[in-house]
């Protein structure tokens, strides 16, 4: 580097352009008089005391007297870390640039496409920390790894977590079940490489094509309606079909979709048996929070219930709702999305059956 490069990047450190010349020449120099090192660099005459003094405020030379002023470059730890500190700041203005020019702008769009799965991940960690009552995740083993404090966050506030594990079936094996139980409710492994999905309390979903996919991207979702379609993709080919790795507790029915409950409880329900729920969700007219509880006067599967306990979920593809005789009367429940009924579930607790 020479030293007009030198005294360029000095400007724009914040120099002067007469101290950066004063500066460059006194490092030549180690010391000299004032006089000398005007004429060493291109500061005037009568400049150079007013150059000295600043730059003997800010810590960078310092003068003295020997027959006639003097100065010497100061320690340079002072320059150093004024240096440094700005390299640091410039780099953290990159990196929030990138964040900023990568960060989808959700006031404008309720689907945004994103380059990185980066940002796709991280979006979807900040949602789950901060569900409220569900979330369905599909991942491979190093993904829960790195969504994992995110998980214990979210279980730890009571959210419920259906968890889908996939691996390719060669170098990946599942995580041990007891650090899987500790943060979901239940988990099941897929035994296939599967896209990234992430759907939170019904809002928020979160996608991104499996590795090796031909293109890199990600999709960002904030509406309902679009994140049901995920949520479909998720039941029907992330978890209806595979095999549980972490089991719900035996001690609570619980269920977060409503087709599971019904194909439960119809056998019930058709032996004479009487089925009490509990059902946590929305008043499908007004959007607020409504819980019921009651027993079981029916159960609605398109035009027939026989044989639920052997049909797959995904041919629930009817109206499903559940009817519930209450002590304020008879309410419609129904699943997510409900228009015609008066409840949309949310969560449905199964309280006894006699």
């Amino acid at each position: 580097m020479n030293e007009s490069e030198l005294t360029s990047i000095l400007e724009e450190a914040g120099f002067s352009p007469y101290q950066a010349d004063a500066y460059v020449a006194l490092l030549e120099l180690g010391s000299a008089t004032a006089t000398d090192l005007a004429e060493e660099s291109d500061v005037p005459d009568p400049r150079i005391y007013d150059v000295l003094r600043d730059l003997e405020k800010a810590g960078y030379v310092e003068t003295y007297e020997q027959d006639s002023l003097r100065a010497r470059v100061h320690d340079f730890e002072a320059l150093q870390e004024s240096l440094d500190d700005r390299a640091t700041r410039f780099s953290r203005a990159v990196d929030e640039i990138e964040r900023r020019w990568e960060k989808p702008r959700m006031e404008e769009s309720v689907v945004n496409v994103v380059t990185r799965f980066e940002t796709v991940l991280e979006s979807a960690a900040e949602a789950i920390e901060n569900a409220e009552n569900q979330i369905q995740l599909t991942v491979n083993p190093d993904t829960f790894e790195v969504l994992r404090p995110a998980l214990r966050a979210a279980t730890d506030n009571g959210v419920a977590v259906n968890l889908a594990i996939t691996t390719d079936g060669e170098s990946e094996s599942v995580p041990d079940p007891e650090t899987v139980a500790d943060v979901c409710t239940e988990a099941r492994h897929r035994e296939l490489s599967s896209p990234f999905v992430a759907i939170v309390d019904r809002k928020k979903a979160y996608f991104a094509p499996h590795e090796g996919s031909t293109n890199e991207y990600g999709l960002i979702v904030d509406d309902q309606t679009h994140a049901y379609v995920f949520y479909w993709f998720f039941l029907t080919t992330q978890w209806d079909n595979w095999e549980p790795v972490v089991a719900a507790e035996d001690d609570t029915q619980e269920y977060l979709e409503i087709r599971y409950c019904i194909r439960d409880i119809a056998p019930l329900i058709d032996d004479g048996k009487t089925v009490r729920l509990r059902v946590d969700g929305a008043d499908t007219e007004t959007g607020d929070r409504r819980v019921i509880e009651g027993t079981v006067k029916d159960v609605i599967v398109g035009p027939d219930h026989v044989n639920l306990e052997t049909t797959p979920i995904s041919s629930y593809g009817d109206r499903v709702a559940i009817v519930l005789e209450t002590d304020d009367g008879t309410v419609d429940v129904g699943g997510w999305g409900a228009l015609v009924e008066d409840v949309e579930a949310h969560r449905i607790v199964v309280e006894s059956v006699e």
